[in-house]
């Protein structure tokens, strides 16, 4: 059983399948509302539901352009992720990311950045070689896209390399959803910052470390044996973490400060649930 099918099982244990899911939180079949700090390892940073990425799916998926040829739509993916770092990009999609980071180390071992939104040491993306960026779209499958400088200096190297990198073809419905959701990204990046994030600090800093959205677990307080006793009380309490014990939950966005209520007057002590 991987740390995610434990989740998914602790939660379907106390409340039931998902039935439907907007914003930060998640709707289940016994009429429960869970506020989510996986956000699908970052994928739902932007929120659950019907946004405009879903909306773009849609409409494209209207169109019986789901086949595996070419379209437009990867262009459109280029030039948003091109808007994204500030400077043109060469992009490869890939649906796993081991492929996509040894496509990436292949061509740029030394200049090879991941990207994440709203990090506090964040580097001048337009000066990196090569970037990893997972769209902001809450799917479950992966996506990945590899993100080359326009004229690097071994631009040639990768030419060369193409060949053997395992790309996807992505049909056109998400990939159309891709692209939107990094223009939603983009937006976002100019409206949240600080103050959206700390507004949560009493509920959850007694047992995470806060850097901008991202929820690092106090290991000391914590520990990994005791992480799955911790990921049940907070469920108890109607809050979804990051199964991961080495990766971060995220702060939601836009909840009341409220939903968190449970998890204070209810502290975690270390016993065995």
């Amino acid at each position: 059983m991987t740390e995610l099918d434990f989740l998914c099982g602790e939660i379907a244990k106390r409340y039931g399948n998902i039935t439907r899911t907007r914003g930060p939180f998640l709707y289940t079949e016994k009429n429960v509302r869970l506020i989510d700090l996986f956000q699908e390892n970052g994928k739902a940073i932007l929120g659950w539901g019907g946004n405009s990425a879903f909306t773009m799916f849609k409409n494209t998926l209207n169109r019986g352009i789901t086949g595996s040829y070419d379209t437009a739509y990867k262009n459109r993916i280029q030039k948003a992720v091109s808007d994204l770092l500030g400077d043109q990009r060469t992009v490869y999609l890939f649906s796993d990311k081991k492929s996509a980071l040894d496509a990436a180390i292949s061509i740029c071992p030394d200049n090879t950045s991941i990207y994440r939104p709203w990090t506090q040491a964040a580097p001048n993306w337009s000066d990196i070689d090569c970037v990893l960026i997972c769209p902001p779209l809450p799917w479950s499958l992966d996506c990945h896209i590899v993100a080359f400088k326009a004229g690097m200096k071994n631009e040639d190297m990768l030419l060369k390399a193409q060949e053997s990198f395992h790309t996807a073809r992505f049909p056109a419905p998400l990939s159309a959803a891709i692209s939107r959701s990094i223009y939603n990204l983009i937006k976002a990046l100019q409206e949240r910052s600080e103050k959206d994030w700390f507004i949560y600090d009493k509920a959850l800093t007694p047992y995470w470390e806060r850097k901008g959205p991202y929820l690092y677990i106090k290991k000391e307080i914590i520990p990994e044996e005791k992480y799955k006793d911790f990921i049940c009380h907070c469920l108890d309490n109607s809050v979804v973490i990051n199964p991961y014990y080495d990766q971060a939950s995220i702060v939601p966005f836009g909840a009341d400060r409220g939903v968190f209520s449970s998890l204070v007057k209810n502290p975690f002590v270390g016993e065995k649930k």
